[in-house]
C-alpha cells in the first residue's frame, strides 16, 4: 500500500503481496481466501446469468406467450445481450483500468451489475407488450454484460498485481472456478424456488405466477454483489502497479542492477522480482537503498498510455502472443458457448427436455435436467486444473483440452443420433471436464500472466473480448445453423474450432514461473541500447 493511502481503507492484502510460505500452491491462506473473495463474484455472476438465462427463457414462455416459443429475433438478442454488453466491458474497463489505475475502476462493474439486475427485474411485463418485454429485458442485460464483461480484466488484474510468481496460476484458476460454481447454484435455485411456487403453480393452476419466478431467480444475484462492493471499492491500489506506473523497472541498465533494485527497495521488488523473496539486504544494498528509492519514486515523464500501447504490440513478438491469446479465446468461446447456451439440444437427449407435463412438471423437469449437466464434468474440470497449473504448465492444459475437446465433439457429431443415453452423457462429461481442464480455463490465465502490469488490463481485456465474440456467434447462429444444415454438422463446427485453438496456442510461450515485467524491462534495456 502506498504511505499515502489512509488507514480507512488498509485491507489487510498489502501484507499479502509478498508473502510466500512455502505451502503447496493450491492451499489457500486466510488473506488468499479474502483476495479471491472479492475477485471471484464476478466470474460466479458470469456463469450464474449464463446458466439462469436458459431456465429464464422458458418461463418467459409461459408469461408471455401462452406456452408458445419465443420469436427467433427475440430470443436470439435475448440469449445473446449480456455477452453483447460485455465485449463492451472489457474492452471499456481493461483500458481504463491501466490509465487510470486499479484502484479508481474496481468496483464501478460490480456497481453496474447491481443497477442493471435491479432494472432486469423491474421489467413491467404487465404493462408492455410480450415484445416490448423482451426488449425491456434484453437492454438491461446488455448493462449487465458491460459490468460483467468489465470484471474480466479488472479482476484478473487485480489478482495478478499481487500474487507471487509461484502461485499466480493457482490463484487465477480458483478465480475462474466460481464459475462452476454460479452454474451449480443457479441450476439448484431454480429447482427451489419451482418447488416453492409448485402449489400456486400445479394445484392451483395460476401460471401466470411463473413471473416471480423468474424475478426471484434474477434478483438473488444481487446477494454476492453487494456483499463485495464495499471490499471492491476500498481495495488500495497494488504495489506492483504503482511501480509499474512510475516506470521504476526501466530505470535500471541491467537485469542484474534490476534484481539489485528489487532487494532494495519493496516497492520495486514487486514490479520486477521473478521470484518472490526477501533475502537480507548486504551492507552495500543498505547504503544505496535511499538512492534507489528516490529514483523509483520520483515523478517521470509520462508518455500518452495509447502511444505505449501501440509501439508495444507493434512488434511481432509482443503482436503474436496477443494474436495468440485473443484466438484461442475466440475459438475456444464459439464451442464452449455454442453448447452451454443451447443445453436444450442435450436435455433432449438425456430425456429431460420438458415436453410433457403442465408447465410447472416441465419446467421442474429441465431445471432437474440442467442440474445433472452442470454436475456432468463442470466443477471436476476446473479443480483439476487448480491442481495441476503450476505443475503441467498453461500451454501444455491448454493444448490437451482443445484436442480433447474436439475428439469428444467428434464422437458427438458422428455419432449423434445412434449413442445410447449412457453414451451420450459420458461422451458429454467428458467434453464439459476437458473444457474446464484446459482451454476454458487457461485462455483466461494467459492473458493475466504473459503481459507485463502496463499493459496487462488493457491485453485481458482485448483477449476475452474476442472471446465474447465468439459466444455473441454461437448465440445468434446456433439455432438456424442447427434447423438449416443439423444439429451434427454444427458440432463439426465446433469440432474445427478445437482443433484450430490448439495450433493457434503455438503462438504463445509458456509462462509458468515468467515474470512479464522483468521480460518487459529487459526488452526495453536491449531497445535502449540498439
Amino acid at each position: 500500500m502506498s504511505e499515502f493511502e489512509p488507514a480507512s481503507v488498509r485491507s489487510g492484502l498489502e501484507e499479502y503481496e509478498r508473502e510466500d510460505d512455502g505451502r503447496p500452491t493450491f492451499m489457500l491462506s486466510r488473506r488468499e481466501m479474502k483476495l479471491l473473495s472479492i475477485t471471484g463474484v464476478g466470474f460466479f455472476l458470469d456463469a450464474y446469468d449464463l446458466f439462469i438465462i436458459n431456465p429464464v427463457s422458458t418461463m418467459l414462455q409461459y408469461r408471455l406467450y401462452g406456452g408458445a416459443a419465443l420469436p427467433a429475433g427475440l430470443q436470439g438478442l435475448l440469449k445473446a445481450s449480456a455477452n453483447i454488453g460485455s465485449v463492451v466491458g472489457q474492452f471499456g474497463f481493461g483500458y481504463a483500468a491501466d490509465y487510470f489505475g486499479r484502484k479508481a475502476i474496481y468496483g464501478k462493474e460490480l456497481m453496474l451489475i447491481i443497477f442493471a439486475t435491479i432494472m432486469c427485474i423491474s421489467d413491467p411485463t404487465g404493462d408492455l407488450s410480450p415484445s416490448g418485454s423482451l426488449i425491456w429485458l434484453s437492454v438491461f442485460r446488455i448493462i449487465l454484460g458491460i459490468g460483467i464483461g468489465g470484471d474480466y480484466p479488472m479482476s484478473a488484474s487485480v489478482t495478478t498485481d499481487r500474487a507471487n510468481l509461484r502461485r499466480r496460476g493457482t490463484l487465477l484458476a480458483y478465480i475462474f472456478a466460481n464459475q462452476g460454481w454460479g452454474s451449480l447454484i443457479g441450476s439448484l435455485m431454480v429447482i427451489v424456488v419451482l418447488a416453492c411456487y409448485k402449489h400456486v403453480m400445479e394445484t392451483e393452476g395460476e401460471t401466470s405466477k411463473v413471473d416471480g419466478v423468474w424475478r426471484i431467480l434474477v434478483g438473488l444475484s444481487l446477494v454476492p454483489a453487494f456483499g463485495t462492493l464495499y471490499q471492491r471499492l476500498t481495495l488500495p491500489e497494488s504495489q506492483k502497479y504503482q511501480a509499474a506506473k512510475k516506470g521504476a523497472d526501466l530505470e535500471a541498465d541491467s537485469i542484474e542492477e534490476l534484481k539489485k533494485k528489487a532487494d532494495a527497495d519493496p516497492a520495486v521488488s514487486e514490479s520486477v522480482q521473478p521470484v518472490d523473496s526477501s533475502p537480507p539486504l548486504s551492507t552495500t544494498a543498505s547504503e544505496t537503498q535511499s538512492s534507489v528509492h528516490e529514483k523509483a519514486h520520483s515523478p517521470q515523464p509520462k508518455r500518452a498510455y495509447w502511444a505505449e500501447y501501440v509501439q508495444y504490440f507493434s512488434e511481432w513478438r509482443h503482436f503474436k502472443i496477443l494474436l495468440g491469446t485473443c484466438s484461442c479465446w475466440f475459438l475456444l468461446d464459439i464451442a464452449f458457448y455454442g453448447i452451454n447456451l443451447n443445453q436444450n439440444v442435450v436435455l433432449e437427449q438425456i430425456g429431460f427436455a420438458g415436453n410433457s407435463g403442465s408447465p410447472w412438471t416441465r419446467l421442474f423437469k429441465i431445471g432437474i435436467g440442467n442440474l445433472i449437466i452442470t454436475g456432468l464434468g463442470f466443477l471436476p474440470g476446473y479443480y483439476v486444473t487448480i491442481l495441476t497449473i503450476e505443475k503441467l504448465g498453461r500451454k501444455w492444459i491448454q493444448i490437451q483440452g482443445f484436442l480433447l475437446a474436439a475428439l469428444f465433439l467428434g464422437i458427438l457429431a458422428g455419432m449423434f443420433h445412434t449413442l445410447s443415453t449412457a453414451a451420450f452423457i459420458v461422451n458429454f462429461a467428458l467434453l464439459q471436464f476437458f473444457f474446464n481442464f484446459g482451454a476454458n480455463a487457461t485462455t483466461y490465465c494467459y492473458p493475466a500472466e504473459v503481459f507485463p502490469t502496463r499493459f496487462r488490463a488493457s491485453a485481458h481485456g482485448m483477449s476475452a473480448a474476442c472471446g465474447k465474440a465468439g459466444a455473441i456467434i454461437s448465440a445468434l447462429a446456433f439455432n438456424s445453423l442447427s434447423e438449416s444444415i443439423g444439429t451434427p454438422a454444427v458440432l463439426w463446427i465446433f469440432f474445427g474450432c478445437c482443433i484450430a485453438g490448439a495450433v493457434c496456442s503455438l503462438l504463445l510461450p509458456e509462462v509458468r514461473n515468467r515474470d512479464p515485467d522483468l521480460v518487459y524491462a529487459q526488452e526495453e534495456r536491449e531497445r535502449r541500447q540498439n
